[in-house]
């Protein structure tokens, strides 16, 4: 005891200098977490801020940038990063969301680098479009190349003959090659029959000067192409297969499926008959082996000797068979994983999967008489 009736403190314990440095050290974690949050934070704010403002407020440059129909705002956001108007289309896509900003219209529009967010965002909103277009056409997804042809020669100034012929010829293809990273040598492949069938994207194009020639038509329509397969590029890297030749499986994805739950479902099939080395056989190819739009395929037809005839010939079809929208081409590049070997699509639109050829057959005996009848109708 001490005179003032204390203990006196001996000196610290192992344990109580052990506490003490684990109390600095939480200490220091948390300023260390506080601080490093408030970095990000500040950094987050800066970086967000700064994709808000113009790209250059002194630009002079217009550029005309054209929103398709049926584009949400993370569509827009891409259109708009890929011409230069804005920084960042998804810092563009989540300040509309949070906004709440709606009745973006699709067209044409001049819009330049120097306009700010809100300047866009209203021209967007009050559909202040350029003028009316000389002339426009809309390809459907899945159309065949000759009827496109035959499209643009019926909307436009061109004649039929003069765009098969810039169409075929082999030093304008060369050119596409060396232009366009999405066109290859595989489409000079002597046993395709249309070299750019699958590229012409199927969408709506408008021209507002009177004489655009065929090259600018094409051009737009494969730069379209060009935009996805930048979009994808990443999967095409990882893929052991080309583009030209997942393009190939998505056109014929397009054909086969009317539901949009179906896509990646089929391409998942298509990917696994090829990694068991099956024969594909799908029907829309030998429809096009045949060269015509077959309600159904007698058994004439499964036996026409033709590349693009996948009950014939196993492995891809020389090259597409029509072209693909973005749902197809999506559900190539990200299919649905299983062990299904085989599909039936039923006259009502439901697909039927199966992983054993003898179930196929039971579904097929099942439910091929309902083409039938639809056929007699």
């Amino acid at each position: 005891m001490t005179m003032f009736g204390r203990t006196k403190q001996g000196p610290m314990t192992e344990k109580e200098k052990q506490a003490k440095i684990v109390r600095r050290i939480v200490l220091i974690t948390l300023a260390v977490i506080v601080t490093a949050v408030a970095i990000i934070g500040i950094g987050g704010y800066l970086y967000i801020s700064s994709a808000l403002e113009p790209v250059d407020e002194d630009s002079d440059e217009t550029v005309t940038v054209e929103i398709p129909i049926g584009s949400n705002a993370e569509d827009i956001g891409r259109v708009l990063e890929e011409n230069g108007i804005i920084k960042n289309g998804t810092v563009f896509h989540y300040y509309v969301r949070y906004n709440n900003e709606r009745g973006f219209q699709a067209g044409e529009y001049d819009l330049s680098p120097s306009m700010n967010i809100e300047e866009i965002i209203q021209e967007l909103k009050e559909g202040m479009v350029v003028e009316e277009p000389e002339f426009s056409f809309t390809i459907p997804e899945g159309t065949w190349y000759e009827d496109i042809v035959h499209t643009i020669a019926e909307e436009t100034p061109h004649e039929l003959e003069e765009i098969e012929a810039k169409l075929e010829d082999e030093s304008y293809l060369n050119q596409l090659i060396e232009d366009y990273d999405v066109i290859t040598e595989d489409i000079l492949n002597e046993e395709i029959r249309y070299p750019l069938e699958g590229y012409l994207f199927a969408s709506t194009y408008e021209f507002h000067e009177e004489d655009v020639t065929i090259e600018e038509i094409i051009e737009r329509m494969i730069e379209r192409t060009q935009e996805h397969m930048v979009e994808f590029s990443e999967q095409v890297q990882e893929s052991q297969y080309t583009f030209h030749q997942l393009l190939t499986l998505a056109s014929i994805v397009e054909r086969e499926a009317r539901a949009q739950e179906d896509r990646p479902k089929i391409a998942g099939v298509l990917f696994n008959r090829l990694e068991e080395d099956m024969r594909l056989e799908v029907d829309p190819t030998v429809s096009y082996a045949v060269g015509e739009h077959k309600y159904m395929t007698s058994m004439e037809d499964l036996d026409y000797d033709s590349p693009y005839n996948t009950y014939r010939y196993g492995g891809f079809p020389p090259g597409p068979i029509a072209s693909p929208g973005t749902p197809s081409i999506e559900a190539v590049m990200e299919p649905a994983s299983s062990g299904h070997l085989f599909f039936y699509a039923r006259r009502n639109g439901e697909v039927i999967y199966n992983e054993t050829y003898e179930q196929h057959r039971e579904i097929q005996e099942k439910y091929r008489s309902e083409w039938i009848e639809a056929e007699e109708e």
